[in-house]
């Protein structure tokens, strides 16, 4: 397709997106009276119109039922996480047992990690990306000081090439094979917060299986954005959020993914609670664990179902569309984005480089040569909702459920009005 940089063309394509009814099923805030133009779907996703109902329904049971809430509910809170698991396994292509939801991200992570960070005196070594998100960093620290080793000899981070912006497949390859037999752990952000790059999950998990290490993957940036095929990738775990791009609210639940080889296993380190325990022996108030065969035995606590409810209302859209519809469009809108970008740097004194290489989901990251944070001021002023990372660069994330392609060309002539009027 032969772009332009016009308004028509950008109407045009509207016109012609399947998906652009779904714009009016979100929530835009305002600037100035009229809708932002929102970047910022990769950090918090908008809020869909139908999540109150869903939260509502539950305010409703929990005023007229109180604690019998838990089995008479229209949707029982006793079970009412089980209604994820499916809709779930389609988006990050698992089976429905291997799926739960519970707790936050990193709380996951670390509980995953009682499971599957397993150090001996041999194989002791965890690998990730340089610079991983902070949050997966702390983690990695308090875990290998939780087993009392040397972070300097424990965490080995795979770096980019001198003046390059992106890891290279074949030098995560080639550390994998370094480490070799002391490598216990293999957990890497499959989508980079910072350049939006996606690793190449499936070569990387086979290259870590085969050299005896467990592979798990932080999923944040990745779930509801790209392709995932968790289970035929053979990874043995991942965790994700769900207020990116599956729009569930700030610092909503996440969900977790185990694969199958280690469901109902009672040789499995993990912290237990009674919510991980079987539903038919649950209330027996038992002394021993007995675990659920599924994902929900690492399940510790009562599910949140305030929290989970608008989850629940976005997983419910991305059962009308489908994944597959979704990055068709992300795929047409970030490219038509770029495009917008490399014209509107031909307009004006100075210059864009986008550091997200092909290997992308919906965002791209654009170092802001010449310019300054003032220029991120001025669009977030005039109605442009994106993010700022320093030393200059933004973060733009296109979500294909609720941005137009007339966003695209909007956010160029913003753009462009922000640098020519220094």
């Amino acid at each position: 397709m032969k772009f332009q940089n016009t308004l028509s063309f950008a109407r045009e394509l509207d016109a012609q997106d399947a998906l652009a009814p779904y714009r009016n099923e979100f929530y835009f805030p305002k600037v100035k009276g009229s809708e932002v133009i929102y970047f910022t779907g990769n950090s918090l996703g908008l809020q869909p119109k139908r999540t109150q109902a869903y939260v509502d329904e539950i305010m409703k049971d929990w005023r007229e039922l109180a604690v019998e809430g838990h089995f008479y509910a229209d949707k029982p809170w006793w079970d009412y996480h089980e209604r994820l698991a499916e809709p779930l396994a389609k988006v990050v292509g698992a089976k429905p047992a291997e799926i739960s939801v519970m707790n936050t991200l990193t709380v996951n992570l670390h509980l995953l990690m009682v499971s599957f960070y397993r150090p001996t005196k041999k194989r002791y070594k965890i690998l990730c990306e340089e610079k991983a998100f902070p949050s997966d960093q702390y983690m990695f620290q308090s875990q290998i000081k939780f087993h009392k080793l040397d972070i300097s000899d424990t965490l080995i981070e795979i770096k980019k090439r001198e003046g390059e912006n992106f890891w290279r497949t074949e030098d995560v390859l080639a550390k994998i094979n370094e480490v070799g037999d002391e490598l216990a752990l293999v957990l890497i952000g499959g989508v980079n917060y910072y350049n939006g790059q996606v690793f190449d999950m499936k070569t990387i998990t086979r290259a870590a299986k085969k050299a005896g290490a467990f592979v798990g993957w932080d999923l944040a940036h990745a779930v509801g954005n790209i392709e995932l095929q968790l289970h035929d990738w053979d990874v043995d775990f991942a965790a994700w959020c769900s207020y990116k791009y599956m729009n569930s609210g700030p610092g909503n639940a996440s969900g977790i993914y185990i694969h199958e080889r280690y469901l109902n296993r009672r040789d499995i380190p993990r912290f237990e609670g009674w919510w991980g325990t079987k539903k038919e022996t649950r209330f027996l108030m038992q002394p021993q664990f007995d675990p659920m065969e599924t994902a929900d035995a690492w399940q510790i606590s009562c599910a949140p179902v305030l929290a989970i409810a608008p989850f629940l209302a976005s997983l419910e859209m991305f059962e009308e569309v489908g994944m597959q519809a979704l990055i068709k469009k992300r795929n047409l809108i970030v490219s038509y984005l770029e495009f917008v970008l490399e014209e509107i740097d031909k307009e004006v004194d100075s210059s864009f480089e986008i550091i997200t290489p092909e290997d992308r989901g919906t965002q791209l990251s654009v170092f802001l040569h010449g310019e300054g944070r003032p220029l991120f001021d001025y669009l977030m002023e005039n109605g442009v909702i994106t993010d700022w990372r320093e030393p200059n660069v933004i973060r733009l994330a296109p979500a294909p459920f609720y941005c137009s392609y007339e966003d695209m060309y909007r956010f160029g002539q913003i753009l462009k009005k922000g640098i020519l009027k220094k």
